[in-house]
C-alpha cells in the first residue's frame, strides 16, 4: 500500500501465529469472538482450521448505495476439535448457514459470525461451510474500507482489516487460500477480480462473470471491480498477461501510463526474478481513497494519480513500481504476522527508490540521508519498524506509518551496505523463492540474511529492526539524526510529504 497527501481511509491490520485452545464440547465456549492472538490485531484470524479456498458468489443490483446479495463457500481443514467456529464478519446480514452439509445455528459477536454447527467437527476432518449473506457497500465508520464506492461502481480496498466488511474469512494474512468469484451485474457494466477469467454467461438483462486464482491469495489482497470499464490487454515478459481495467472514457488518456507496465514487470524481474503469478494489471478506480493498493495480480490506484497535472513522470512510475513490487513482497511472500508488515512495504519502497534513481535520476542516497535524520522520531511516534506500536485498549491502529516505509527501506539500505550489493542481491531472490506462495516472519529473514552472507546477522538487524533509537549507518559516519522534537516532517506519511512537495 501506498498513502497519498489526502487522509487515508485504510485502517489498521491484522492477526497473525498461535492456536488457542478449545474446551472440551462437555463444555462448550462461550460464543464470543475470537482472534489468533495478533499484537496489533488480536480479534483478527480464528483459530482451530486452516481455509483451502473460497468460493464467493456476489449479485449486484447495479446501485452502489444496495447491499449485495451473497453466497460465500468456504472449504477448510480442521486442525484441533470444533464444537464452535468462528469467521470474521461485521458488515452484512446472515440469512443462513451449513456446515458439512447441515443447517447451522449462528449468532454475531463484536466483529466475528460465530457458528454452532449440530454437531462438534473433528481434529484434521473437511469443513466445509456456506453461508448466505448481504455485503454492504455503504460505510458504517469513516476510516474504515472494504467496498470502495467509485463514481460508476465499486471496487475493494481490504488492506489490512477490512475483507471481513465484504465476505465472511479468515481475515489474516497467514491464512492464504485459492479464490473463486462469481458476479452477476447489470449488463453494459464491466467485471474483473483477481486471477484469470473462466466464464462469462449472459441471462437477460444481467451477466455472470468467474474468475479464480491460480496462487493462493490472503483476504486482504481480494478484489473485485464492477464498472463502466474498458479492458486493456497487453504482453508482458514471457507472455504474461497484462490486462488493465480503466474508466471507459479515460482510456485514451491513461494508454501513455498503461504502456509503462510490460517495461516496469522486466525491469523487476532482472531485480529479483520471474513475476510469480499468473497475471498483473492496473485497477485504476474514479474514486478518492487516499491511498493506491496491491491488490493480488490487480493493483488498485486513483485515477488522480494519472491525470492531475504537477506530478512528474518518475515520480508517478515509482509508484507504480512500489504497488508492482508488492505482488513479490507481501502478495507472494505475505506476513505472516502484522508486526512483519515492514516487509512488504519496505521492499516495495527500496525498489521505488532505486526505480526513480535508475529512470528518473533521482539519487536513492539522497532519500536514505533523508530518512536517517528524521529516523529517530518515527521509532519514537510509531516503534522500530518490525515492532509497530500496539493499539490502546479498544482501539484499532493504522500500521501504516513512515517508519514501516522509509525506515525500512532504510534498515534494508544498512544491511546492503554491511554485506555488500552482491550478497544483498543474493538474498533478495532467494527470499522470493524459498517463500513463494507462502508466508515468512522477520526471524526467518534474519536468519536467511546470515545464510546468505555466511555470518551472524542477528545482532546487526535486531538493532536496526527493534532499537528505539536508530543504529550508525554503515559507510555512512557523518550521518546525523535529528532530535526528535526538530524532526516535524516526520508527522507526515513519506507519500504523503513527497507529494506535497510535488503538487
Amino acid at each position: 500500500m501506498l498513502l497519498s497527501s489526502r487522509p487515508p481511509r485504510a485502517a489498521a491490520l491484522l492477526a497473525a501465529g498461535a492456536c488457542l485452545t478449545l474446551i472440551a464440547a462437555a463444555a462448550p465456549r462461550p460464543a464470543g469472538p475470537l482472534g489468533i492472538g495478533d499484537r496489533l490485531y488480536p480479534y483478527l484470524g480464528n483459530p482451530g482450521y486452516d481455509v483451502q479456498s473460497y468460493d464467493i458468489a456476489l449479485t449486484y443490483s447495479g446501485d452502489n448505495r444496495k447491499p449485495l446479495d451473497a453466497v460465500t463457500k468456504i472449504d477448510a481443514r480442521t486442525n484441533e476439535r470444533l464444537d464452535r467456529i468462528n469467521l470474521d464478519f461485521s458488515h452484512g446480514t446472515v440469512r443462513s448457514v451449513e456446515v458439512n452439509g447441515a443447517r447451522a445455528s449462528f449468532a454475531t459477536s463484536a466483529e466475528d459470525l460465530v457458528i454452532t454447527p449440530d454437531r462438534p467437527v473433528g481434529p484434521d476432518q473437511p469443513l466445509h461451510i456456506t453461508v448466505r449473506h448481504t455485503s454492504d457497500p455503504m460505510p458504517s465508520k469513516k476510516e474504515e474500507v472494504g467496498w470502495v464506492r467509485t463514481k460508476d461502481g465499486l471496487a475493494m480496498a481490504n488492506q489490512a482489516d477490512a475483507a471481513h466488511r465484504v465476505f465472511p474469512c479468515n481475515d489474516h494474512p497467514s491464512d492464504k487460500a485459492l479464490f473463486t468469484f462469481h458476479i452477476t451485474a447489470p449488463k453494459g457494466l464491466t467485471v474483473v477480480a483477481n486471477g484469470l477469467p473462466l466464464t462469462r454467461t449472459r441471462a437477460g438483462a444481467t451477466t455472470r462473470w468467474s474468475y479464480r486464482t491460480v496462487h493462493p491469495m490472503a483476504t486482504e489482497l481480494a478484489q473485485v471491480s464492477i464498472g463502466r470499464s474498458a479492458v486493456v490487454h497487453q504482453r508482458g515478459p514471457h507472455g504474461l498477461p497484462v490486462r488493465d481495467v480503466v474508466p471507459a472514457k479515460d482510456r485514451e488518456a491513461l494508454q501513455p501510463w498503461l504502456d509503462k507496465t510490460p517495461g516496469q514487470i522486466a525491469w523487476m524481474e532482472r531485480k529479483v526474478g520471474r513475476y510469480p503469478f499468473e497475471n498483473y494489471g492496473l485497477l485504476v478506480a474514479g474514486a478518492t481513497t487516499g491511498f493506491e493498493l496491491e491488490t493480488q495480480t490487480l493493483s488498485l490506484f486513483e485515477r488522480e494519480l494519472f491525470l492531475r497535472s504537477g506530478y512528474p513522470k518518475w515520480y508517478v512510475e515509482s509508484i507504480m513500481v512500489h504497488e508492482l513490487t508488492h505482488q513479490w513482497f507481501g502478495d507472494s511472500v505475505s506476513p505472516r504476522t502484522w508486526s512483519d508488515v515492514w516487509l512488504n512495504e519496505g521492499h516495495a519502497t527500496w525498489y521505488e527508490e532505486l526505480y526513480a534513481q535508475e529512470k528518473g535520476h533521482q539519487p536513492m542516497e539522497k532519500r536514505m540521508k533523508a530518512a536517517y535524520q528524521r529516523s529517530d522520531a518515527w521509532r519514537a511516534a510509531g516503534g522500530p519498524p518490525a515492532a509497530p506500536k500496539a493499539p490502546a485498549p479498544g482501539e484499532k491502529i493504522s500500521i501504516f506509518r513512515p517508519v514501516v516505509y522509509d525506515g525500512a527501506a532504510l534498515a534494508l539500505y544498512a544491511l546492503r551496505q554491511e554485506i555488500g550489493e552482491p550478497k544483498f542481491e543474493e538474498l533478495e531472490r532467494t527470499w522470493l523463492h524459498r517463500y513463494q506462495d507462502s508466508t515468512a516472519t522477520t526471524a526467518d529473514f534474519v536468519a536467511l540474511a546470515s545464510e546468505v552472507s555466511g555470518r551472524d546477522l542477528s545482532g546487526f538487524l535486531h538493532a536496526w529492526l527493534y532499537d528505539p533509537k536508530t543504529p550508525p549507518m554503515p559507510g555512512h559516519p557523518d550521518w546525523k539524526v535529528q532530535p526528535v522534537q526538530k524532526a516535524r516532517a516526520a508527522r507526515k506519511q513519506p507519500v504523503a510529504a513527497a507529494r506535497e512537495e510535488l503538487g
